[in-house]
């Protein structure tokens, strides 16, 4: 194969720069089932309903630092916009509610598969609902993929009920804001608003009969119940900025971190079971999610590569001399 010609380019400071902040954000999310732990002896609705009240509260703080309260008032006055925002409240409190469950129900390994498996999720709705085309390889990522869901079933006589709800909710989440075109952080915090009506009146009512675990257990359950918002705010904000910062192509092979840290404490530090069928199965994904990879950055460098040639030498050569806005 003949050799060729190399580029050797800077890389710009976004491409890097977001890493930074990328990487805290997608670390807090992977490590986050330590936290959800130090609640179990809390409900699991209970924790979702106050994981939702002070992440309005921190999420509302956000929008008004970044001056998006004018965004947020009119997606408020479009119908349209609203109407789709409660079908993504919907999913997104029963993604939330799902990994709450699980991780203190001792499922924390199927909360990483979930994980893992949403980027291939997103291509099949892509595909299903916005009428996208399947690559070669994207095709043989997916039909592995579904093997491998099809092959922990039988081998271990359960449905993964709980990975395929939490990627299917989160990936049907993200569809929903591609269709929207709503600002993660503006659609986050009215979704969250939304939410916080039944979320106070859950609590409100607790507090009246005493059965709620706000004020009734002991200090530390108070400070972790109030500091859910950090475990939801902290690492939205850090991906937003680094998001911006960054190429798609980096966010797409950071997302990974988090179910791999997950992952990691499922197994050694929690030791759920983890028998040959189950590691055959992340085999199985990590084969299918090394398939995409290698699809996206295949596409990734053409399109750039395209994209350079559209340049015509003339106007890159003055572009030094280009008015800038």
């Amino acid at each position: 194969m003949a050799s060729q010609p190399v580029c050797i380019t800077p890389v710009p400071a976004r491409e890097t720069g977001g890493v930074f902040f990328l990487f805290p954000a997608f670390f807090i999310w992977g490590i986050s089932p330590v936290y959800w732990k130090a609640l179990d002896h809390v409900p699991s609705l209970e924790l979702l309903f106050q994981r939702i009240i002070w992440s309005f509260v921190a999420l509302f703080i956000m929008v008004v630092w970044q001056g998006k309260l004018n965004e947020m008032g009119a997606v408020m006055k479009s119908p349209s916009s609203m109407a789709s925002l409660l079908g993504s409240t919907v999913l997104l409190s029963l993604n939330w509610y799902l990994f709450i469950w699980a991780v203190n129900n001792d499922q924390v390994l199927q909360t990483s598969l979930g994980y893992y498996i949403n980027p291939l999720i997103m291509v099949f709705l892509g595909m299903i609902f916005l009428g996208e085309r399947l690559r070669p390889l994207q095709t043989g990522a997916l039909f592995i993929a579904g093997s491998a869901v099809l092959y922990y079933a039988l081998g271990l006589g359960e449905f993964p009920w709980v990975a395929l709800g939490i990627a299917l909710s989160f990936g049907a989440y993200g569809l929903f804001h591609k269709i929207t075109q709503i600002s993660s952080l503006t659609g986050l915090c009215l979704e969250t608003m939304i939410l916080s009506v039944p979320a106070l009146a859950f609590v409100i009512l607790g507090q009246i009969n005493g059965t709620s675990a706000l004020f009734s257990i002991d200090l530390e359950t108070d400070i972790l119940l109030v500091g859910t918002n950090l475990v939801t705010a902290l690492p939205l904000l850090l991906f937003i900025v680094g998001a911006r910062k960054s190429t798609m192509a980096t966010v797409g092979f950071m997302q990974y971190l988090a179910p791999t840290i997950t992952f990691v404490l499922a197994v050694l530090i929690y030791r759920e079971p983890f028998s040959q069928e189950r590691f055959l199965t992340f085999i199985m994904i990590w084969t299918a999610l090394l398939l995409y990879s290698a699809d996206s950055i295949h596409h990734f460098k053409k399109r750039i590569a395209g994209q350079k040639m559209e340049i015509p030498y003339g106007k890159k050569f003055f572009r030094p001399f280009e008015k800038r806005e």
